[in-house]
């Protein structure tokens, strides 16, 4: 049982001081989680009135003139460069704001009262100048809403902000010189406006002329502010100090590795935890750990705590404190029962069944029986066919076997980026692995052929000193159909000999659903859900795994997404899609096969890198 401990606020809540306080200091710190949102947002409309102000000049009132004769013609060309450069930071800075980022709250606390002072010495515009500080008050007063660190950096971000903000800064330069046509000298074309644009974002003068000086100065400065701006943000993003990224260390491996020895029976999903694309968080007394990485600003784990499940509460505490201090949405991917039951009651979150895990007792498993007769015969033909099976443990492999299963595994994958993360290990051959059990399948080229006899790969990682959990399934795409039982029909015979008596199949999304959904007697509701998914499998194996797995008549083990609100359950789904490699948003690698979390061949005898 784990030891009771006190319901953990939710991840929107700030990190508690140290010391001790008060009842009033308490109050007062009560979190408003409407309050970042809202403030983003009215940060976002500001910065849109103040680009929409400079940019189109019929928006300007009229009505005073008095004050305007007396300031020079420049000052207030120079007021609506610097509006505009105000603006574009204000909407730059809007998401991180909602996120309640420490750093955007400083840098919208400076630019706020600036963009007032130059919409009072515009003087036309006192309004937006009087909404500027009510928000800068609302932000100073509710300073601590505002707490989260910087999310781990990437210097490719200073690439994206290059493309995204010079064009829109092109886009809205375009829209600037178009603003004043009527000002031109001549009918310049399209090309010599863009032509105009592109020289003034650089602080230069293009080919459009206009009658007046003071539009023309307008026109330069509202240029030169934006080209500043994109040159200014990216050498910003491009200087700072680079964060690594996820990484699973050799102490932390180590670590978690003893936890495995101890309590990996636990969780079918606990030895992926060993990717070494994930960072690892311990509990205070070093017993439990979780994997994790952050994707998105979302901080999403994977299966069980590892470890003792009395120290999944610690472990559960520094999670939570930890996506609170950077304000990431935590969520937890594939948990068990007993899991989403800690987390539930630990961390305040709620639950969601996402499907479940097919789990096969080798000790019953028999190919005898109506039931397996399909199988039965289809591992018949495949057999008549030519195909045989070996079940070895990877540490029975020589160097030379590793490399070429790896590389075949590698060629056999239908797309650039190796897929998986919270049942993928994402690696195969590595010295720490030996423990993996391999199977294969071969055929002899017929006479007069060349090529390989291997033809398809199960690749099985411990569970426990008596389970493994299937992590890889790969086959040549030219080989017959049937192979994929083949290959596990020879696992669950073979294993038993190596005194593993549970192993864990592929993971069928919302399994329940579709069985449900095609009894007699099902709802319209089941069945309109069923029929979405059924559609939805065109592109996903969401209906082809469940009927794949239930071949082998297993034991379904539920599985569950823990999330803190129904609100932030696209987002999480997004961010889940994205660490699974089905929707990849990277920059591109040039010079280099991309392979974001590939499997790494393991290297030749003759060679000391790995390819």
């Amino acid at each position: 049982m784990s030891v009771p401990v006190s319901v953990e606020p939710s991840p929107e809540q700030p990190p508690r001081r140290r010391g001790l306080q008060t009842l009033r200091t308490q109050a007062a710190a009560v979190p408003r989680a409407w309050l970042p949102g809202a403030v983003g947002y009215a940060c976002l409309l500001i910065g849109l009135v103040d680009i929409a102000s400079a940019v189109f000049p019929k928006l300007r009132h009229t009505k005073v003139h008095t004050f305007a004769g007396q300031l020079p013609g420049g000052t207030t060309t120079l007021a609506a460069a610097g509006t505009l450069m105000v603006g574009l930071l204000l909407v730059l800075l809007a998401h991180a704001l909602r996120r309640r980022k420490r750093r955007a709250w400083r840098a919208v606390c400076v630019l706020l009262p600036v963009g007032a002072a130059l919409h009072i010495l515009r003087w036309h515009q006192i309004g937006p100048a009087v909404v500027s500080l009510v928000l800068l008050a609302v932000m100073l007063v509710h300073r601590r809403e505002f707490y989260a660190k910087a999310d781990p950096r990437t210097r490719w971000r200073a690439v994206a902000n290059l493309v995204v903000m010079g064009t829109i800064s092109v886009l809205l330069g375009l829209l600037i010189v178009s603003a004043r046509a009527k000002y031109e000298i001549g009918h310049p074309s399209l090309f010599h406006r863009l032509e105009h644009v592109g020289y003034g974002l650089f602080g230069f003068e293009g080919p459009v002329g206009y009658t007046s000086d003071k539009v023309s100065d307008l026109v330069a400065y509202l240029l030169g502010g934006m080209g500043l701006i994109t040159a200014f943000t990216t050498a910003y993003l491009a200087l700072r100090p680079e964060k690594p990224k996820p990484e699973l260390t050799a102490e932390d491996e180590e670590k978690v590795r003893a936890l495995l020895d101890r309590h990996g029976e636990r969780d079918s999903l606990g030895y992926f935890a060993l990717r070494r694309d994930k960072s690892v968080l311990f509990s205070p007394t070093g017993k439990a750990a979780i994997s994790y990485r952050v994707v998105s600003g979302v901080m999403l784990a994977s299966g069980d705590p590892v470890g003792d499940v009395e120290a999944w509460p610690g472990a559960i505490k520094v999670f939570m404190a930890e996506a609170r201090e950077h304000a990431w949405v935590p969520a937890v991917m594939g948990c068990s029962e007993v899991g989403g039951e800690v987390w539930t009651r630990e961390a305040g979150l709620d639950a969601l069944e996402l499907g479940d895990e097919a789990i096969v007792d080798t000790g019953t498993f028999s190919l005898s029986g109506r039931a397996m007769r399909n199988v039965r015969q289809m591992v018949k033909r495949i057999e008549r066919n030519g195909y045989s099976c070996q079940v070895r443990k990877v540490a029975d492999l020589s160097q030379e076997e590793k490399y070429r299963i790896a590389e075949a595994a590698a060629r056999w994958r239908g797309t650039d980026t190796e897929r998986g993360f919270s049942m993928a290990l994402g690696r195969f051959g590595d010295p720490g692995d030996d423990a993996c059990v391999v199977v294969t399948a071969h055929k002899a080229p017929e006479e007069g052929e060349a090529g390989d006899d291997l033809k398809a790969v199960l690749h099985f990682v411990p569970w426990g000193p008596d389970g493994i959990s299937l992590e890889l399934m790969r086959r040549d795409r030219a080989a017959d159909p049937g192979l994929n039982e083949l290959l596990i029909v020879a696992a669950l015979q073979a294993v038993p000999a190596m005194g593993i008596r549970r192993v864990s199949l592929n993971f069928a999304m919302f399994r329940s659903a579709l069985a449900r959904g095609e009894r007699i007697g099902a709802g319209p509701v089941l069945r309109a859900w069923r029929g979405l998914l059924v559609f939805l499998s065109r592109w996903f194996q969401i209906e082809s795994l469940y009927k794949f797995n239930a071949k082998f008549q297993p034991e379904w083990e539920p599985r569950f997404l823990v999330f803190p609100n129904t609100r932030d359950l696209p987002r999480i789904g997004f961010a889940a899609m994205q660490a699974e490699a089905f929707i990849t948003l990277g920059m591109p690698r040039f010079g280099r096969k991309p392979q974001r979390q590939g499997l790494m061949p393991a290297p030749r005898p003759e060679v000391t890198e790995a390819a």
